[in-house]
Formats: C-alpha cells, sequence, structure tokens
C-alpha cells in the first residue's frame, strides 16, 4: 500500500527481459508522445491536451497485463492505452487535429471516442458514463461464457459521481467480470482529495458493495511492474470466477487537469516530490541498474520512437483538411439498416394494449436470442403493469433482469451489450424515472453513432402519461426531452396493433428508440391483434378519420381524445395519428392540412415547449398558403400532473379540445 512519498522498488524477478523490455518501449511511447504533442499546443496545431505525464506506468500496465479482446474503458489521461493497443499513431494524431482520418472524424477532440477494433470504448466529458458501460459489457461477456476481464477507468473525482455508486452497485449485485480502476492522482481539476472525500482510500469503499476486501486491492499507480502483475492476476481470476474487483491506483498528476488551467493551486514543492517518483525515469533507471538495457539500447530506442512519432505526425498534417458535408452529418446521426418489414399473417385475436406490448416483446425475445430484458421488478414479479409476466420461465433470469435502483447504470449497461453485439433493452417503471438517467439518453445512446461510427441497439420502454390519478411523478408527458435530441428513434403508439408492430420494428433497429406506452391505455383499450411476428414502420403516420375542414395532429392518448370528440360531435375532421416522432411524417401532416387549410395539433403534453410548438411551426413554414386560419395548439396545463380526480381532469387538454376547434372552426 503507498502511502508515502518513497522510492519506488521494483520486483521484476518474475517477469523476462523480453517482457520487461516490451514494458519499457510501451510506456516509453507516450511519453514521448506528450512531449511532442506539448509542443504541438504550444504551436497552436492542436487545441486542448490532457496530460498522463506520471502516469503512464497505470495506463500502460493495465493494456499490457489485459488480453487484445478485452475492453478497456479509459478516460482523459490514458493515453497509453490507446498506443499500446497498437491504435495507429496518424490515426491518433489526425484525431487530435480534427481531420477526417480521425476516429471521429472531426466531430469530437481528444480521446472522447471508441475504437471497436482495438476494444476501446471513449469516455465522455461527463466522467462516470463509461461506468454502466462496462457493467454492459461485462454481463455480455459473462452471458456469453467467454471468460473475459473488461476493465473501466475512473478518477478520485469521477469517484464521486451516483454513476460510480450506481455502476459498482450493480457490477456486484450481478458478479460481473469487471475491474474497476480508480486513479487516484489526489486533485480534481483544482479541488484537493480531502475536499472530495472523506475515506481514508477508495479501497475502503468495497465492503460496502459486498466486494470481499481481497478483491480490493491498492497498487503503486508509479511501479509498472507493480501494475501489470496486479492487473494481470485480477484479470486472470475473473476470468475463472467472475465478479468485480477494484483497484485503486495510487498517483499524481503532475501537470494541469488540461493543459490551459495549469497548476498554481498545487502547493509549493509538490510537483518536485511527485517527479521523483517518475514511473519512466524509475523504470529506465532500474532496467539500466540490472543490465537489462544498455546506454546504448537506451539512447537507440529513443531515437527510433522520436523518429516514428515525427514521422506519423508529418503524415497527419499532410492529410487534407476536413470538408463538411451537410448530408453526411445528418445521415450519420443514425446506423443504416435494411431488414425488410414482415407483414402480419397470423390469425387475428382480440388484444388488449398491455397484452399486444406484452406479445410483441415475446415474439421479439423468440426472434432475438441476445435480447436482454433488464428493468426493476421485471423478472418473476412480471414488472409493476405484467408487461413481463411469465418471461422468466420461458427465457430464463439471464435474459430477463431484475435491476437495483439504477436507472444510468443500466442504460449503460444496455449500451454495453450492444457494443458486444447483443440487444438492450430498458423498461423504465414509470417514463418520469428516466430524468435519473437522462445524460446516459442523450448524451451517450443518441450521440453515439455520430460520434464514432458504433451504434446503441437500445429500446427504452416508457410507460407514460395521465388520467390514472398518479400525480406529478408518475403521470408526466415527457417525449418532448428526447423530441429534441437528435440521434432518438421515437415511437409513440395509440392502438394495439401498432403498439406491438412497432415494438417488434424497434428491435430490428440498430438504433437507440424509446418507445412511450400510455398507461391508460393499457387496460382501456383493445382491438384485434395479428398473432405471430410482424412489424411496422417508423415514420409512417396514419389517417384514422377522414374529413376535410380540419386537420387534428396528434399521437398517443390524443387520438383517442380527437376521435371521440370528432365523432360525438359530427365535426369533419381529419384525424392524423403520428404513432412515431421520429422520424416523423411531416408529408402525411402537410397533405392533410393542405387540403383541410386549417389545422390543429393536439397532444398531452403541456403547451409550452411541447412538441406541438415544432409541428405549428413546421405546418405554417410550409402550408402557409393553403392556410385559412392560424395553426391553433391544443395541450395540458403548464403545471405539474395534479393527483386528485377533478384537478387531473382540469389540467390534460381533452378539457379544453371543444373550445379550441370551434374557434378554429369559426375563423
Amino acid at each position: 500500500m503507498v502511502t508515502e512519498l518513497q522510492p519506488i522498488t521494483y520486483d521484476s524477478s518474475r517477469l523476462s527481459h523480453d517482457q520487461l523490455m516490451e514494458l519499457y518501449r510501451a510506456i516509453l511511447l507516450p511519453r514521448l508522445i506528450e512531449e511532442k504533442m506539448l509542443s504541438q499546443l504550444r504551436q497552436g496545431k492542436i487545441s486542448k491536451w490532457f496530460s498522463g505525464m506520471g502516469q503512464e506506468a497505470i495506463s500502460v500496465g493495465v493494456a499490457s497485463a489485459l488480453e487484445k479482446d478485452e475492453y478497456i474503458l479509459p478516460m482523459h489521461r490514458n493515453l497509453g492505452i490507446f498506443v499500446t493497443r497498437d491504435i495507429p499513431l496518424v490515426r491518433l494524431f489526425a484525431q487530435f487535429q480534427g481531420k477526417e482520418a480521425g476516429f471521429t472524424h472531426g466531430r469530437d477532440r481528444s480521446f472522447h471516442f471508441g475504437t471497436k477494433e482495438h476494444h476501446i470504448v471513449g469516455m465522455i466529458s461527463h466522467l462516470g458514463p463509461q461506468m454502466g458501460i462496462a457493467d454492459g459489457i461485462a454481463l455480455a461477456n459473462k452471458l456469453g461464457e467467454e471468460g473475459k476481464a473488461t476493465l473501466v477507468f475512473t478518477g478520485d473525482g469521477g469517484a464521486s459521481e451516483g454513476d460510480f455508486h450506481e455502476a459498482v452497485n450493480v457490477a456486484a449485485v450481478w458478479q460481473l467480470p469487471v475491474i474497476i480502476g480508480i486513479e487516484n492522482n489526489h486533485w480534481g481539476l483544482s479541488t484537493p482529495s480531502e475536499e472530495q472525500f472523506r475515506c481514508k482510500q477508495f479501497i475502503d469503499k468495497a465492503i460496502g458493495y459486498g466486494i470481499p476486501e481481497e478483491d480490493a486491492i491498492q497498487v503503486d499507480g508509479n511501479n509498472i511492474v507493480e501494475v501489470f502483475e496486479a492487473v494481470s492476476n485480477a484479470a486472470a481470476s475473473i476470468r475463472k470466477n467472475p465478479r468485480p474487483i477494484l483497484m485503486e491506483f495510487m498517483t499524481f498528476r503532475r501537470r494541469g487537469h488540461e493543459e490551459a488551467s495549469g497548476t498554481k493551486y498545487y502547493p509549493e514543492g509538490l510537483t518536485e516530490m511527485w517527479e521523483v517518483r517518475d514511473p519512466v525515469e524509475n523504470f529506465e533507471r532500474h532496467l539500466l541498474d540490472s543490465g537489462i538495457l544498455t546506454q546504448e539500447q537506451r539512447d537507440q530506442l529513443h531515437e527510433e520512437i522520436k523518429k516514428h512519432i515525427n514521422d506519423e505526425l508529418k503524415a497527419s498534417h499532410e492529410l487534407p483538411a476536413i470538408e463538411a458535408n451537410t448530408n453526411r452529418e445528418l445521415e450519420d446521426r443514425f446506423r443504416a439498416f435494411d431488414t425488410p418489414l414482415t407483414t402480419p399473417s397470423g390469425k387475428m385475436r382480440e388484444m388488449r394494449f398491455i397484452d399486444a406490448v406484452q406479445d410483441g416483446l415475446r415474439e421479439s425475445m423468440r426472434k432475438h436470442d441476445k435480447l436482454v430484458l433488464m428493468g426493476q421488478d421485471i423478472a418473476e414479479y412480471g414488472g409493476v403493469f405484467k408487461v413481463t409476466e411469465g418471461f422468466v420461465e420461458e427465457f430464463g433470469k439471464g435474459r430477463v433482469r431484475n435491476t437495483p435502483l439504477c436507472e444510468s447504470a443500466i442504460l449503460g449497461a444496455a449500451l454495453g451489450l450492444s457494443i458486444k453485439g447483443w440487444k438492450g433493452m430498458m423498461e423504465m417503471q414509470f417514463a418520469d424515472f428516466v430524468s435519473v438517467g437522462f445524460n446516459q439518453i442523450v448524451n451517450n445512446l443518441a450521440k453515439l453513432h455520430y460520434r464514432w461510427g458504433e451504434n446503441a441497439d437500445v429500446v427504452v420502454r416508457m410507460p407514460t402519461g395521465a388520467g390514472v390519478g398518479a400525480g406529478p411523478f408518475h403521470s408526466q408527458s415527457n417525449e418532448a426531452w428526447f423530441f429534441h435530441t437528435p440521434g432518438l428513434r421515437i415511437a409513440y403508439p395509440a392502438f394495439p396493433s401498432d403498439a406491438k408492430g412497432l415494438l417488434c420494428r424497434s428491435f430490428e433497429d440498430p438504433n437507440p428508440v424509446i418507445f412511450f406506452e400510455h398507461k391508460y391505455l393499457y387496460r382501456s383499450l383493445q382491438e384485434d391483434v395479428a398473432e405471430g411476428y410482424y412489424t411496422l414502420p417508423f415514420g409512417q403516420a396514419k389517417l384514422r378519420q377522414e374529413g376535410n375542414k380540419l386537420s387534428i395532429i396528434t399521437y398517443g392518448l390524443g387520438v383517442h381524445w380527437a376521435l371521440d370528440y370528432v365523432k360525438a360531435n359530427d365535426i369533419d375532421a381529419d384525424v392524423l395519428d403520428l404513432r412515431t416522432l421520429a422520424p416523423l411524417d411531416e408529408e402525411a401532416i402537410f397533405t392533410s392540412v393542405r387540403k383541410t387549410g386549417r389545422a390543429l395539433v393536439l397532444h398531452e403534453d403541456c403547451m409550452t415547449g411541447g412538441i406541438g410548438g415544432e409541428l405549428s411551426a413546421l405546418i405554417t413554414e410550409n402550408c402557409f398558403a393553403h392556410l385559412d386560419a392560424p395553426v391553433r395548439r391544443c395541450a395540458s396545463m403548464d403545471t405539474p400532473v395534479p393527483f386528485a380526480t377533478d384537478l387531473e381532469r382540469n389540467f390534460l387538454a381533452n378539457n379544453r379540445l371543444g373550445e379550441v376547434i370551434s374557434e378554429l372552426l369559426e375563423w
């Protein structure tokens, strides 16, 4: 255990000379790249740099210890991970320069990328979400009985985030083969450790999650031999006996959080004290003193690596500057797929809305043997709405998984499953609860394909809406939160047959799908639905009633409000059921409005900031010459959803629907 700044001592007796020389080459490369990148930064040839100088032994030791096909999820200061995994330097430098040849094609910077070829999944700036992804990768390894380890990094600052707690808890509960690596460099930007946490050391946290003491390992992060051997032993152990191991790597961040922030906040002499424990210089001295490395070999290796860096850097500078292509930018939000639709062919059977959801989910589980369902209480209990009742008996607890109350970690795990070639579904117990997993959806799932070409094959089921007296935290309509976010598909069916067909299609789509299911409709609506497997297309609205004087554009429960009202009052109106919000069937909307000359957008969500505002703008921009009246919106009140029946009735949009229709027809 490292508690003081003592000289580094190496016990390299268990490693061969070749292994030690390989570690030396590996740790020297990121140090020399760092020196070059700092020069590039000063010259304005790269825009930002997060220095890992003084921490190279961790990255290099970890990457050298794990098998090449075992995933690592690094952070800002883990350059050694990338270069030890043999990523071509010309591509890495192109990434730093924002060029087309980089892994993100200029769409993200520094180490915010992944590469499945090299089994690396990069971070996003929010620090913690990569930990849940590691859980998902480890879960896929465990379910597939692959005998593989996964290692994910966080820092002493990042370990304060809720994502850390959630991911470690899930890993422990599910006994996942994942190494949780905490780089304890004593500072979170300018905030010292004593202002970040009160525990003496991070390995003390392990017991709180049920991780035994022997699986909480503290390592001298500046000693590459110790890192290499500790990670090698931990990985070998969890390959045979899957479980999480928590490793704390003690080190120090010698330069700023990033170069612009500097280190003026460090106490005087602190940096110099840690420079004595430099992981590269100390290891080099050990090899020289042991006779494993000669001075001539040392000098020659330095020159070879510097030449290689300069050659690759020159090649990257000669690459053409990136050129913007609007069509490509828009196309790359999603992974293209060409799975043909499956036409309904089974006999018809009356199903309630909830029965159709259950049937679609069951058919999808049968079709996709790598589809894993996750959610609170969804296993033996069948979920709070009983959608997955009986699924454990048919598909087993490996694929139908109760989860801790860890929405962010489970959404991350669903993404990790996708990265490993599985399909992940998470059932939000109520759509309202998605707020505690919001970051994973809008910053990981939605942006992943655009950023580095990896798709998120994830479906998030969202029991939504009011009308059941459930109050402010179980009744919200929050589809607008996601409608604003590029990179997400959004389904919101109003009928059982659509719910089944669109849900089956959601699991065929390799992109993230937010699937809304209105709770009020679960057991109040039924229709004849085809048995067996079938799919319906996204982006194709359906005209539920045809008329000539008014177009009502709506979705979800709003479809039934509109149909009930126009039929009861003999209104000559189109009722257009959007069915999916992303993609949106704009042409169906415009066709209807150009015919009738009047448009009403109806939704259950609150008025301000709701989807109706966007639809109204689209109609105005594209159908203005055909309009005989202003586009009107009808929405629920701009308050939280109240609990009491009379208050909820007053809140909901249908309470004002007749008045708005009358005003629009009289214009």
